[in-house]
């Protein structure tokens, strides 16, 4: 089991700590309820060392990253934040990532932890007859992420850094600390609010870490909020909402596939699923009773049908509600359709809504 450098820390906090992509993770300090709505309201610091990030560099660089990502990057400006996927040609996802434009020759690229092998060796392989030098740099790096409304404040004043002049989800920048010591933040997030991405060396983010918890500002937060965060405004979550099976139009993605663009691997495929439909689509449901949909149970059609499965779920903490999403027959889909999800021995009468239950608060 794999730690990160902060994981004397968590302990030391007391995190109730558990497996997560071969890594010994804090999953919660003091409640998920309580972290969660620390994050909604003011502003919560997430350990995410854990993640994967790989270099590409060369004259053929940006070539190579529009070949392998569903998003288009060629008129991007230096320093843009991409969400995107990688696909196969049969349209199913590799990963989702977020890809950080530093120059057309120089690409940082930041994966799920559970895929980090697979997508350093799936990357390779697509890299063959290109002109690239690829690093994978996920040892090397350690990173915090600073989410909530007071983020901004709080970064400015107890780290002395620069931010309010930084863009959301598209500007990202180097930032010297001292001459010896280079760092990457990003305007971006997984919970729905207004935060940022920190990627330095171990050292750095200890510290970072320490001022952030001593400043009595922050709340620590695990995994498990950063899972109920992410899912109440329809952010996915790789094996649950996409996967080899599940491609980003059946996602509800499409916004992130660029089929106008001139190539990448699994366009053709894509694009058909964009012109023609899917068999099966992403949906919210709303139940009209306190039971939980859990991932894997079955959704049913009003005369008890199986139709799909609930890929997450959860009692909403910012919007009191039972909800899920779910990826089920397309027939179903259109928001305001009755269905049924099975919970144990019991069915439970539900509606299809929207997949955001809540409404993201980032600044613009």
């Amino acid at each position: 089991m794999k730690q990160t450098c902060l994981y004397d820390k968590h302990v030391a906090l007391g995190a109730q700590m558990s497996p997560f992509a071969g890594y010994d993770m804090p999953i919660q300090y003091s409640s998920i309820a309580e972290e969660h709505q620390a994050v909604r309201t003011a502003c919560g610091i997430f350990d995410v060392s854990h993640m994967g990030e790989i270099v590409v560099n060369g004259k053929d660089a940006e070539r190579f990253v529009q070949h392998i990502f569903t998003n288009d990057i060629k008129d991007g400006k230096d320093g843009q934040v991409y969400y995107g996927m990688m696909c196969r040609e049969d349209g199913g996802t590799v990963d989702d990532l977020l890809v950080y434009k530093m120059a057309y020759w120089d690409y940082f690229l930041v994966v799920n932890a559970a895929n980090i092998d697979k997508d350093w060796a799936w990357i390779q392989e697509q890299a063959k007859g290109f002109e690239v030098i690829l690093t994978n740099r996920s040892d090397n790096y350690a990173q915090l992420a600073v989410q909530g409304p007071d983020s901004e404040q709080i970064i400015s004043e107890v780290l002395g850094l620069s931010v309010c002049q930084m863009i959301p989800f598209y500007t990202a920048r180097y930032v010297l600390i001292d001459p010896k010591v280079k760092m990457l933040m990003s305007r971006t997030g997984y919970t729905g609010e207004d935060g940022f991405e920190i990627y330095a060396s171990p050292e750095t983010i200890n510290k970072y870490w320490d001022k952030l918890l001593a400043s009595g500002r922050c709340k620590p937060c695990g995994l498990g909020c950063r899972d109920t965060l992410r899912f109440e405004v329809g952010l996915p979550l790789y094996g649950d909402e996409l996967s080899d099976d599940i491609s980003p139009v059946m996602a509800g993605l499409g916004m992130f596939v660029k089929t106008d663009k001139e190539e990448f691997i699994g366009k053709e495929a894509l694009a058909r699923q964009k012109a023609e439909g899917t068999a099966k689509k992403l949906v919210g449901i709303e139940l009209q009773d306190k039971a939980i949909p859990r991932h894997g149970y079955t959704v049913l059609s009003p005369d008890g049908t199986p139709i799909g499965e609930v890929t997450t779920g959860y009692r909403g903490i910012s919007v009191d509600k039972s909800i899920c999403m779910a990826l089920i027959d397309s027939k179903y889909a259109k928001l305001g359709t009755e269905v049924q999800v099975q919970i144990r021995k019991k069915v439970f009468p539900g509606t299809v809504v929207k997949k955001q239950f809540y409404n993201k608060n980032y600044k613009h």
